[in-house]
């Protein structure tokens, strides 16, 4: 009987788990914070990944629920740093989306900014969000940092962000000579996406720092 009993209870902890399960995931894909919350207060692990292997910030962030992410991330048992397959972080994914009020967040959390590899800086550079990269900037990201192919966020902006995302870093001071592993500048990038606005603040910038010849 003993034995019969502890796999009652075993089964009915397995059933309400399994629910729990379900349940989380569907607040977050229904952006629902209030069921995230009561979940989280009833034990749930917040860090518990999906079917795919992603846990539930991650996915909140990529999908714009940010309601969800926002429970999640004043939760304190919330992991803030976890990578997928391609090393990206919950902050990257919130640097891309340009969801400026979760960066800033996820910082107080102490998500690494200058985690090694491609950077959240790479991703607000590519999106163009010139809030987040001051952001990220005024909380020491190196603005040169380079990726696994040595592409550094001044070229992600020239070849995918904004002329005002070049500009920003360009006064923030990033070095316009770096080449990534092809040899490709900052310059190269902004011409081969033919982003004129762009490859011209960067020559002009290459300019202003060359020595003046004599006369």
């Amino acid at each position: 009987m003993k034995k019969l009993l502890y796999l009652c209870i075993l089964i009915g902890f397995s059933w309400a788990n399994a629910g729990s399960y379900e349940d989380f995931f569907i607040a977050i894909k229904r952006d629902n914070p209030r069921a995230v919350q009561e979940l989280l207060q009833r034990g749930f692990d917040p860090n518990v990944p999906d079917p795919a292997g992603v846990p539930g910030l991650f996915i909140a962030l990529r999908d714009g629920s940010l309601k969800a992410a926002e429970a999640l991330i004043d939760w304190p048992k919330t992991k803030v740093e976890w990578r997928t397959a391609k090393d990206e972080s919950p902050l990257m994914m919130a640097a891309l989306k340009g969801q400026t009020e979760m960066v800033r967040k996820l910082i107080a959390r102490d998500a690494d900014v200058n985690k090694p590899g491609w950077t959240p800086l790479h991703y607000a550079a590519t999106g163009g969000h010139l809030e987040i990269m001051a952001l990220l900037l005024e909380h020491h990201a190196f603005i040169d940092a380079q990726s696994p192919n040595k592409t550094t966020p001044l070229m992600m902006a020239a070849h995918y962000g904004s002329p005002q995302a070049v500009k920003l870093l360009l006064d923030g001071g990033a070095d316009t000579a770096m080449r990534n592993e092809l040899g490709l500048t900052a310059i190269d990038f902004a011409n081969r996406a033919r982003r004129t606005e762009a490859a011209d603040m960067i020559a002009a910038a290459v300019r202003t720092k060359q020595p003046k010849g004599k006369w």
